[in-house]
């Protein structure tokens, strides 16, 4: 049983070194939107190349996520956490140096890959080292603080582009890595499946330590296709329709792989919940909303209301903060009153608020047009992500609660990359509309009532399907979430 009390020196360091590893890749999934502009204007890069910037590094993490909580069981927690904020440090470095479009895009997808291996390490090493008396307070601070990461990074990013550069958003990977690698190796004890504490429940963890090398290529394989095929398709390419078909065939493939293997990554059976499956049906609505949010209004702010990139950065984070200070108490409210008004409600005031920017334009004023907006956003945001987390984990059996919010997890950054590569081709955004006020204003609009649309979907598909979970099922750990691209990792059963 893992003795290490949160009171003690190694628990304070413990705590230390899980946050900052999850906190470098929270910071890079929100700080990048900020610096697009800027990244285009220096490199020369057309709207492809800055849709490839984000979404290279949402494939590879949204692929592997859940291969990475299986490694960490099988081969030792701490070990593939430290080689993940290696790895993640090393491809970081390569962002910042990148000469070109096509080695950012490129160093960008290897740190997915390293995010997949430290983003489920960091809580998985909270459950395995601390006694379970102090457990549940330590993943409490281990999400508080991670909150703050994502809080600050907008606006530690709009400072870094207006200050050093976009380059020392990646390159500031670099240091914590330096900080965060010898603190897990030194002062983390080693863990894996066999050593208890957590099972099958981890992040993506597989039954015993086994992992899905086979499936976790194939889903990473289907969705870097798909994106090709929607970022590509408005110039024409003829590769578009065949590598379309073969982005099908390949999450065809996905899904026999996975019904066939004794032990897959994402075991089709969990799906015969159909709590489950409706809750992940959601979560793709609004995730895949959020996504095209977050993507397009830090350049709508820059190119069309002609805020500076600190500007916008610090325009958004309204949102981050509501969603701090409130997602506890969001949270209780669903316990009492059941999750399916919740989930109802809080898409339609995220859809109201992406309505409200519709009121952002060259004359748009912080006060009476941005931030009503994103308050409204940011309430409905409070709304749905806490009960979204808590009905995800009640609507299977608790011994595979980590499995479900790996799953859910990879799925919001699933719906999140295919809106940013769908959301240009549907909206008619030209390769240099981000050059252009007027052509970037125009397909903004239109892009919200998209994103508003989809997010009525969700609400509809919240009140016809979700249900109140049953009595004394498994709750969320993390109370405070403060990231915007994903739900909350929660992990599994504990000993």
């Amino acid at each position: 049983m893992p003795d290490v009390r949160l009171a003690s020196p190694q628990g304070r360091w413990i705590l230390l070194t899980t946050v900052l590893g999850s906190s470098m890749a929270l910071l890079d999934s929100t700080v990048v939107n900020v610096a697009l502009p800027r990244i285009g204007q220096d490199l020369d890069a057309d709207l492809a190349a800055l849709q490839w910037t984000v979404n290279a590094y949402m494939v590879t993490l949204a692929g592997l996520i859940l291969l990475g909580g299986s490694l960490g069981d099988r081969y030792g927690r701490r070990k593939v956490f430290v080689i993940g904020v290696v790895w993640f440090a090393a491809a970081s470095l390569l962002c910042g140096l990148a000469p070109n479009a096509g080695v950012l895009v490129a160093a960008r997808a290897l740190q997915g890959a390293g995010g997949a291996l430290l983003t489920p390490g960091s809580l998985a090493l909270i459950q395995a080292s601390f006694h379970p008396d102090d457990r549940g307070r330590a993943v409490g601070l281990w999400s508080g603080f991670g909150g703050i990461g994502a809080a600050v990074g907008p606006f530690l990013g709009g400072w870094l582009v207006d200050g050093p550069g976009w380059r020392w958003v990646f390159l500031l990977n670099v240091p914590l890595a330096l900080l965060c690698a010898p603190i897990a190796v030194r002062h983390v004890p080693e863990s894996d499946a066999r050593s208890g504490a957590v099972d099958a429940g981890t992040p993506g963890g597989a039954p015993r330590g086994h992992f899905d090398v086979l499936g976790a290529a194939l889903g990473a394989l289907a969705l870097a296709l798909v994106t090709y095929a929607l970022i590509e398709a408005p110039g024409g390419s003829l590769f578009v329709g065949p590598v379309a078909v073969a982005g099908v065939a390949a999450g065809v493939a996905f899904v026999v792989v996975e019904r066939r293997r004794p032990e897959p990554m994402m075991p089709p059976d969990i799906f015969t919940s159909r709590q489950f499956t409706a809750v992940n049906l959601v979560t793709l609505c609004v995730y895949a909303a959020f996504g095209g949010f977050f993507f397009l209004s830090a350049v709508q702010l820059q190119v069309v209301a002609g805020y500076s990139a600190l500007g916008a950065g610090t325009a958004l984070l309204p949102t981050t903060v509501l969603m701090l200070l409130l997602s506890a108490r969001s949270g209780e409210l669903a316990e009492r009153i059941g999750p399916r008004l919740p989930l109802t409600v809080g898409p339609l005031l995220c859809a109201a608020g992406m309505l409200l920017m519709l009121r952002v334009d060259e004359d748009a004023r912080y006060l009476t047009d941005v931030l009503p907006a994103v308050l409204v956003l940011g309430l409905g945001m409070v709304s749905l992500v806490a009960p979204l987390t808590a009905t995800v984990l009640a609507s299977v059996d608790v011994s595979r609660a980590g499995l479900a919010s790996g799953i859910n997890n990879a799925a919001a950054r699933a719906a999140g990359l295919v809106a940013v590569a769908a959301l240009p081709l549907v909206t008619g955004m030209g390769p240099e509309a981000y050059r252009s006020a007027p052509a970037f204003d125009h397909a903004f609009d239109r892009a919200m009532v998209v994103c508003a649309g989809v997010l009525v979907v969700g609400a509809v598909l919240a009140w016809t399907t979700v249900r109140r979970p049953a009595p004394g099922c498994r709750k969320p750990e993390c109370r405070r979430h403060g990231s915007v691209v994903a739900p909350p990792l929660e992990g599994g059963r504990r000993g």
